[in-house]
């Protein structure tokens, strides 16, 4: 996903695989440190099991677009 689709999103949660493109980083890179330490990825993960996911509105804010 795009940064302007994350914005005009109504999804609540994201994926890694919806952030990546804008972190520029592997999905499972991003999927790897959340299991590990999610404290260093800088934004808020939600982690249930081996599912990842990404509050949108943090992620947002973490980006400075809110």
């Amino acid at each position: 996903m795009s940064l302007q689709e994350i914005e005009n999103s109504s999804k609540i949660y994201l994926t890694p695989a919806d952030v990546a493109p804008i972190l520029r980083c592997d999905p499972q890179c991003i999927r790897v440190q959340a299991q590990k330490d999610p404290s260093r990825l800088g934004y808020p993960v939600i982690v249930i099991g081996t599912r990842v996911r990404i509050p949108r509105i943090p992620f947002l804010k973490y980006l400075g677009v809110l």
